[in-house]
């Protein structure tokens, strides 16, 4: 995925809304994420996420008993160019 494959919506001037291109969707999160938040960004089931995360493709950490993904790493993950743990 490039950063041009992400699309967000603008207003323009005359009310309607256009479509540019939006440099980084990981920009705005915070540092970590819950695993359904991981997969609504990532396109994919939220159970093959977890699935992802219990097999150690996913970057995750827990916190309090609960399972979250690193979102610094998951752009690693994303472009292929980094291991998950």
């Amino acid at each position: 995925m490039t950063d041009v494959d992400t699309v967000q919506s603008e207003p323009d001037h005359g009310g309607s809304r256009v479509s540019t291109p939006h440099t980084d969707q990981f920009e705005d999160l915070p540092v970590l994420i819950s695993v359904p938040k991981a997969a609504a960004l990532l396109g994919i089931a939220r159970s093959s996420a977890y699935r992802y995360a219990e097999d150690g493709e996913l970057p995750t950490r827990r916190l309090g008993g609960r399972v979250y993904v690193v979102t610094a790493r998951l752009r690693d993950f994303v472009e292929g160019t980094g291991a998950a743990a």
